[in-house]
């Protein structure tokens, strides 16, 4: 099951591109509709409001009537906690509820109005932004919905920013054009990214690049990075010591692979054995073929290198359009301080990204015309006698 989280302010069209997605198969989990659902008349959310906040919040009905709580529940901060305490705990069980109940192979979307202000983007396996400036927003809200200007400004301020709101986004979604213009574009989304992703996710299958090319420098690297890690921490919990972005999408301004290397460091292999499910729910699928990297031997032990220090577990990102690798290393070993210590070494020496550019240009070449196996054997044939004798200059 793949668990996407669909965002945007208000007025951004985040309805509109749900029923797309609903259009194309997606289980819809809109939380704006849980919320309501745990508080109809009858219900246990209700009675607990009612209890909180007297009986002046219901309607002649008998329903809640939204405008009288707010005057109540937003009057102070620990009356807006005692509103959470109740809501937030029945809307998450419902919501758990509709994702146990979809089906295995499901692309699960989950409607999320404050993903952002409640911190819930690392929990979903990509994050999805309904895209539109605050001012384009304001006049929808304004000219189509007949919200008043003034109270519409206050609405949006109240919400996350654009800014903080694109941090968390995996995929922007512009939807400040005509209604039908986004209609392709979640299309193709559906279609080229979501769709092979869940079946990489279901079985297990990392997604990969047949060739090997080097692509100019993305100054979007390190935050797609940082995403990443945040859903890694959700996955490692307190069995990761330390995660970071390491390789060469970590070294601004270096050409690479579009391909970012996370290092996880764990205690012992165990921990990192024990990390197997949980990554792989995240996203990602371990490699059970890879178990080492390559031992580099030093000066004092050029024939008597101890491959089990060389150990490490090895997994990869199903999702095609952010691939990614992770190294899952145990603290203070070879492989762990070698990666760090050369991604900082990179970053602090021109010279040294200068040297490490021309020789990945070289492998490059050498993988030109091959694919799969056989184009990643040919380019890191060209680059393994480097990294080894790199490692004497900084280790040795």
């Amino acid at each position: 099951m793949l668990r996407i989280g669909l965002t945007g302010g208000m007025g951004a069209g985040k309805s509109t591109v749900a029923r797309m997605l609903a259009d194309r198969g997606a289980v819809i989990v809109d939380s704006d509709l849980i919320a309501r659902e745990v508080v109809a008349p009858g219900t246990e959310g209700l009675a607990a409001l009612v209890d909180a906040f007297g009986a002046g919040i219901l309607s002649a009905d008998g329903s809640l009537d939204r405008p009288a709580l707010a005057a109540k529940a937003f009057a102070d901060d620990a009356s807006r906690a005692r509103l959470n305490s109740i809501t937030h705990p029945l809307v998450g069980k419902r919501t758990g509820e509709l994702i146990a109940a979809a089906a295995p192979d499901a692309i699960v979307v989950q409607d999320i109005p404050l993903l952002v202000e409640n911190g819930l983007a690392p929990l979903m396996n990509l994050v999805l932004v309904v895209d539109v400036p605050a001012e384009t927003r304001l006049h929808r809200l304004v000219e189509f919905r007949g919200v008043a200007e003034a109270d519409a400004r206050a609405r949006i301020a109240a919400q996350a920013t654009d800014e903080q709101r694109r941090a968390v986004a995996d995929v922007l979604l512009d939807n400040s054009g005509a209604p039908a213009d986004i209609e392709g574009t979640v299309r193709a989304l559906w279609d080229e990214r979501l769709v092979p992703f869940e079946h990489n996710l279901r079985t297990a299958t990392p997604a990969r690049r047949k060739e090997v090319r080097l692509v100019p420098a993305n100054p979007e690297w390190d935050a797609q990075a940082q995403r990443l890690i945040a859903r890694l921490w959700v996955a490692c919990g307190q069995a990761a010591a330390r995660i970071d972005h390491i390789g060469s999408t970590s070294v601004p301004e270096l050409p690479a692979k579009d391909v970012i290397d996370l290092q996880i460091t764990v205690a012992d292999l165990a921990a990192a054995d024990g990390l197997r499910d949980a990554l792989g729910a995240a996203g990602f699928p371990v490699r059970p073929s890879v178990t080492q990297d390559n031992p580099k031997p030093t000066p004092a032990d050029p024939e008597g290198v101890d491959t089990a220090l060389w150990s490490k577990r090895f997994h990869q990102s199903a999702d095609p359009g952010r691939l990614a690798n992770v190294h899952v290393r145990v603290d203070g070993t070879p492989g762990q301080q070698f990666a760090l210590r050369f991604r900082d070494w990179l970053r602090a020496d021109p010279a040294a990204r200068a040297e490490y550019l021309e020789l990945k240009r070289a492998g490059e070449a050498k993988a030109a015309g091959l694919s799969g196996a056989e184009a990643t054997t040919a380019y890191l044939d060209v680059k393994e006698p480097w990294f080894d004798a790199v490692y004497q200059r900084l280790f040795g």
